[in-house]
């Protein structure tokens, strides 16, 4: 049986101290293999970005946890990850045949345009569904539960939510097949108790198709 799909998907913030979002990063982990890591970081170097892959590889290796990296195949492959597109990226029909069988790909979806676009993801992450925490400068109009679910309705896969998702506004979206997140569980005082929250607003692992 090809395992589940991840419910939790918690995006890197590396402007946080490095050992600070590592530290959260661990014990969100523990939680479980169906939170995942999404490995982004735009201002890098592709050395660095590389490196700090490989870094979250090993953490995510040794738990069992998956981790997509974001925009890069080429890191992807060179560090077992899966892969996830932003929405001016790649096709996910064009870049399926250069990845192992068994890994996923992930796409960001802002609109109708873009859902349509997602044929061949494994999941989606729908954004900006509230107001981003940890971008208080963004000024685009949010989705809110009606918009999400508006584009849920049109992806051929699961639709996790994104932006402003926390433990209260999680409820607001029962149904969702997961969250992706970032302050809620990065900047939270008990990481592992933030992602706990976060997964019992989701709908039982049963529920979502396998890859």
């Amino acid at each position: 049986m090809a395992p589940a799909l991840p419910r939790l998907v918690v995006i890197t913030d590396w402007r946080l101290p490095r050992e600070r979002l590592l530290g959260a990063l661990a014990k969100a982990l523990e939680v479980g293999p169906e939170v995942a890591v999404q490995h982004r970081h735009p201002e890098a170097s592709g050395r660095t970005f590389l490196e700090e892959a490989r870094v979250l590889a090993t953490l995510c290796q040794a738990r069992g946890n998956p981790l997509f990296v974001n925009g890069r195949l080429d890191v992807a492959l060179l560090v077992g990850a899966h892969l996830h597109l932003p929405s001016h990226g790649l096709a996910p029909e064009e870049v399926r045949r250069h990845l192992p069988e068994g890994r996923w790909v992930s796409v960001a979806v802002h609109d109708a345009a873009e859902a349509r676009a997602a044929r061949g993801a494994d999941m989606a992450l729908v954004s900006p569904v509230f107001a981003p925490g940890s971008k208080p400068g963004d000024t685009r109009e949010t989705l809110g539960p009606e918009g999400f679910f508006s584009l849920a309705k049109h992806l051929p896969c699961p639709a996790l939510a994104l932006g402003g998702i926390s433990g209260e506004t999680a409820g607001r979206l029962t149904g969702a097949a997961g969250f992706a997140v970032i302050s809620a569980v990065l900047e939270a005082e008990d990481p592992a108790r933030a992602a706990r929250a976060l997964l019992a607003a989701c709908p039982p692992r049963a529920m979502l198709p396998a890859s």
